[in-house]
């Protein structure tokens, strides 16, 4: 019997031991996948929305890997979402800080730098509108109080 094609989604295609062992880095099947600055993006069309899965390195800070890419001081998107594994914090331009350790319901609104803390990836799972997320979740379109 030939053998069978490896769908590019199944474990087995993955090259890297610790993601194809791990269902919560696993390729994910139907997701445009994409890396940008260090963090590995999947994407996916859910409805009128999309479903992300970030996964941010150990150490990455938004200012250092980010800044020049995206052409703006702060990251100016919302997050919203799950943080499933590691830890993040980050700041506001108001000076306004947030932590987050997972397990944790995660809501940061635009405006903001953020990081990693410690030795194992921030893995963020989180609904998107693109351009639109702020407003279509009801929130507002830079921090403040």
């Amino acid at each position: 019997m030939p053998a069978q094609p490896v769908h590019p989604s199944a474990p087995e295609a993955c090259k890297n031991p610790a993601v194809s062992s791990d269902a919560l880095l696993a390729p994910i099947e139907g997701a445009h996948h994409r890396e940008l600055g260090g963090v590995e993006i999947d994407i996916l069309p859910l409805g009128n929305a999309r479903l992300k899965r970030a996964v941010y390195p150990p150490g990455h800070r938004w200012s250092t890997r980010l800044r020049e890419l995206v052409g703006t001081d702060l990251c100016m998107h919302a997050h919203v979402g799950f943080l499933a594994r590691g830890h993040i914090a980050g700041e506001y331009a108001d000076g306004c800080r947030f932590d987050y350790v997972a397990p944790a319901a995660v809501v940061i609104e635009p405006e903001h730098d953020a990081w990693v803390i410690g030795d194992e990836p921030a893995v963020l799972i989180q609904f998107d509108y693109e351009g639109e997320t702020a407003a279509r979740l009801g929130l507002p379109e830079r921090h403040g109080h």
